[in-house]
């Protein structure tokens, strides 16, 4: 088991397009469906394993380009570090306050760090100086828990 982390900055209205950041169905629209709705289903499926922004459920980050991927480690202590750097790196710009808190920001790699070593992936979403937004995550992998069928990005 090892853990690749993904950080991910961006306009909010970017990361509010769920279209783009939830996987495709895996049935395609059923034959007869209106042509909009086929047009759209063959947007997402191609471009959702493409595009940078982050999806919905964490495991699928392990379907984006490897180029996506900032970080690879076995230990789940290293994980959480780059974590608590990542967090450290841009708490100053953090929009609330009570996120910029550091004994907060501590307990949070604390407990990234514990469901690192079972396998959990973990994922944070910050608001930056408006309208930009951060996410970052760490997706275990090799197997993921919640999605084993996923195969490594890395190969």
């Amino acid at each position: 088991m090892h853990h690749h982390g993904y950080p991910w900055t961006g306009p909010k209205d970017r990361f509010d397009n769920e279209a783009l950041r939830r996987s495709p169905h895996p049935e395609p629209p059923p034959a007869g469906s209106r042509p909009e709705l086929i047009q759209r289903y063959r947007e997402v499926a191609a471009e959702f394993s493409a595009v940078d922004l982050p999806p919905l459920t964490t495991a699928y980050w392990l379907v984006k380009p490897r180029a996506l991927i900032r970080g690879t480690w076995d230990e789940a202590k290293e994980a959480a570090a780059w974590l608590g750097e990542r967090l450290a790196e841009y708490a100053p710009r953090f929009a609330d306050e009570h996120d910029r808190d550091t004994s907060r920001l501590s307990r949070r790699v604390d407990s990234a760090a514990l469901r690192f070593a079972t396998g959990t992936d973990v994922s944070y979403g910050f608001y930056l100086e408006r309208p930009t937004y951060l996410s970052l995550a760490v997706v275990t992998c090799s197997p993921n828990r919640s999605m084993p069928a996923l195969s490594c990005p890395l190969g």
